[in-house]
């Protein structure tokens, strides 16, 4: 209980403690910063280790009621699937913060206030088990999201910006709507509460099945449309390519790692959860616009000209699998659905490293510019070749994992019962192979006359430190994946089982052991 909280709130007090050092110290606020998100990596590991795989329920819940008129609390908790996010968001953030070392020159204190900010609302976005409190972690993200890459980012930093933060505060809009409709209803109707009023998402989620389908239906497109936005799923992406062009290199790394997960996240906890039978009758719609993001976040990649745009659309594309191994419904596919948003947070965060480092060398992302990179930088070229090889999927990598599960999940799905969804994305693991490999190629071995790609330096201790960490866990799921996915298989089971419970009347899986007898009970 006490190491969730800690994880919780050191970044928020380390920001917080920020405030009080003079802006012109400008080492003391790195590395402070620094030390003070890997102290809550630290407290992390103690969480996860803690952690009983077995128990497919939350653990370490802790539960404050904070407005008793609308029966809102401080309501925290980690499941196995929250567990893996957790880790993640605790992993990234150190990484991102030493990247910008090397990449933020100017206002410093206010860039560090700002990323330790965004881990502690990011990290309550996984935790929350309260709608309320859940809405709030979601949105105080967008204030620091938005001055960072209104602020530190490029040369079209403030449309960016606005249009980041428009997408997202319209979505938010809808679920805001669907959470205050969904409180009443439950409180009001199914509970018949002196309040009238229940933001308490355990509750809610017990009850989701008993909700009426033509209500259940709009408020799963309420939550839905908000989450979408986020991952964000063809053709909701526009604001994406440009919030990754032009925002820093570590904005970049924590949107690709950490920020798009929490729209698949939302998808699983609260529309999977409260909404079964919405979303089993929108499942195939929504795998629709999964296998057209990932047809279409691959072709338009092929095409671009700046190598931070490439990967940016490879976003798109490679999300589309997650969402597709989510609204499979069956364990293999929300497994591969989880362990991918892991997989992606590692493999295109590195390649948002790679492109960071030849940006502070050349000043350039245009792939023209660049030819023959390998003759110089060739330690370089080890970890951009095995970035860009997990990206594609290759196998003894992590994005093999991850793609194979979600693949064999939409195939073998009773919910989608179509197999088109299987081949027609499989094609996207083809075409992710021909673009990144013909950008690796261009940049790292193609011929370019420039003198200025003559003699480049190669890797530094700061980058080499921010590389291998991620190239370990590249190669760990990779080669040996069950120490992960075992962390969310009995959460994963337990869900499934309650869909397929509602759906067929029985269940494909073994009720894992659940320690509260009266929710195994309901669905025994």
């Amino acid at each position: 209980m006490a190491t969730l909280l800690l994880t919780l709130f050191i970044p928020l007090a380390g920001s917080l403690l920020l405030l009080f050092f003079k802006k012109d110290n400008t080492q003391a606020i790195k590395y402070t910063a620094l030390g003070i998100s890997l102290f809550t990596f630290l407290i992390s590991l103690f969480l996860f280790f803690s952690f009983d795989s077995a128990n497919p329920g939350f653990q370490f819940v802790v539960e404050m009621v904070w407005i008793q008129a609308f029966d809102a609390g401080f309501r925290v908790g980690v499941d196995g699937m929250s567990m893996l996010l957790v880790m993640l968001t605790t992993f990234i953030t150190p990484i991102a913060i030493l990247s910008s070392f090397g990449s933020i020159e100017k206002r410093n204190k206010e860039y560090y206030v700002m990323i330790l900010l965004l881990q502690f609302a990011m990290t309550g976005v996984f935790v929350a088990l309260d709608l309320f409190l859940f809405y709030i972690f979601w949105e105080i993200i967008l204030i620091p999201m938005y001055f960072i890459i209104g602020i530190w980012g490029g040369k079209d930093k403030l449309y960016a910006a606005i249009k980041f933060f428009l997408f997202t505060v319209v979505g938010s809009l809808f679920m805001l709507v669907a959470v205050v409709y969904l409180g009443y209803y439950v409180g009001s109707e199914l509970l018949k509460m002196e309040s009238g009023f229940t933001s308490n998402f355990l509750i809610i989620r017990d009850l989701g099945s008993a909700i009426p389908y033509d209500i259940q239906k709009w408020l799963f497109w309420g939550f839905a449309l908000s989450f979408l936005i986020k991952v964000p799923l063809f053709p909701l992406h526009t604001w994406l390519p440009d919030a990754h062009t032009e925002a820093p290199t570590p904005g970049s790394v924590i949107l690709a790692g950490v920020l798009l997960k929490m729209g698949t996240y939302g998808l699983i906890r609260f529309n999977l959860e409260m909404f079964p039978q919405a979303s089993m009758n929108f499942a195939s719609i929504i795998s629709t616009f999964a296998v057209i993001g990932i047809i279409y976040g691959a072709l338009v990649a092929m095409v671009q000209t700046d190598v931070k745009r490439l990967v940016a659309y490879s976003s798109v594309s490679h999300l589309g699998f997650v969402v597709l191994g989510i609204f499979s419904m069956t364990v293999e596919g929300i497994q591969g659905a989880v362990i991918q948003m892991v997989n992606h947070g590692l493999s295109t965060g590195m390649l948002f490293l790679c492109v960071g480092v030849l940006y502070e060398r050349r000043h350039t992302r245009e792939i023209s510019e660049y030819g023959g990179i390998a003759r110089v930088m060739p330690n370089f070229t080890i970890f951009f070749a095995i970035a860009m090889l997990a990206s594609v999927g290759l196998p003894g990598l992590n994005g093999f994992v991850g793609e194979y599960l979600t693949l064999i999940g939409a195939f073998k799905s009773p919910i989608l019962n179509s197999y088109w969804f299987t081949i027609i994305g499989t094609t996207g693991v083809i075409f992710a192979a021909v673009y990144l490999l013909w950008m690796f190629q261009r940049v790292m071995f193609g011929t370019n006359d420039n003198p200025k790609n003559f003699n480049l330096p190669d890797m530094n201790k700061r980058e080499w430190t921010m590389m291998v960490p991620i190239v370990v866990f590249i190669v760990w799921i990779g080669v040996y994946p069950s120490t992960f996915l075992k962390i969310s298989e009995n959460s994963t089971r337990f869900l499934v089982n309650k869909i397929e419970l509602l759906k067929f009347g029985k269940s494909t899986y073994e009720l894992p052991g659940y320690e509260n007898p009266a929710e195994k009970q309901e669905l025994e």
